[in-house]
């Protein structure tokens, strides 16, 4: 198995942490929160979106990819983030948008170096790894602002 297809495979599996709860989630599950916890279960499936695209276009290197990363820009939620449709089709689309450019990625390129300000200098290999961990952490907070929130 190729490098490439080996990340594939370890993100998509990992994303599913994710993704298998939103066949279950209703549009009144978008309003809920944990206690004071400031997100909202509908601000949660946005910015694992928005920061999926960010990857695409920022480590992996999607130019033509257009970004508004709204919930990083807002750094809060802003309770706008309640349209279940829309936010479904968000996620699947900086799923595919993700899952596009990294399949073009060449064995060669996990060996190179990306910086960010949010995290530095990374291998692109090491970025894998980030936003694997990114989204499963959220998908956990998810899953507890579904079951235990209101």
């Amino acid at each position: 198995m190729k490098t490439t297809e080996a990340f594939l495979q370890s993100w998509a599996e990992s994303r599913t942490r994710f993704s298998n709860q939103l066949s279950h989630i209703s549009q009144a599950d978008l309003r809920k929160k944990l206690g004071d916890s400031p997100n909202s279960a509908g601000f949660l499936i946005r910015h694992i979106a928005d920061v999926e695209l960010l990857f695409a276009k920022n480590i992996f290197g999607d130019r033509a990819l257009k970004v508004s990363a709204k919930t990083v820009m807002a750094g809060k939620d802003t309770g706008e983030w309640t349209q279940l449709e829309e936010l479904l089709d968000y996620q699947l689309y900086a799923f595919e948008s993700l899952k596009s450019i990294v399949e073009k990625q060449k064995d060669e390129d996990w060996e190179m170096k990306v910086s960010t300000k949010e995290f530095g200098a990374k291998t692109k290999a090491e970025a894998m790894g980030r936003i694997s961990s990114h989204t499963a952490y959220h998908a956990g907070q998810l899953a507890i602002v579904l079951k235990y929130g209101n």
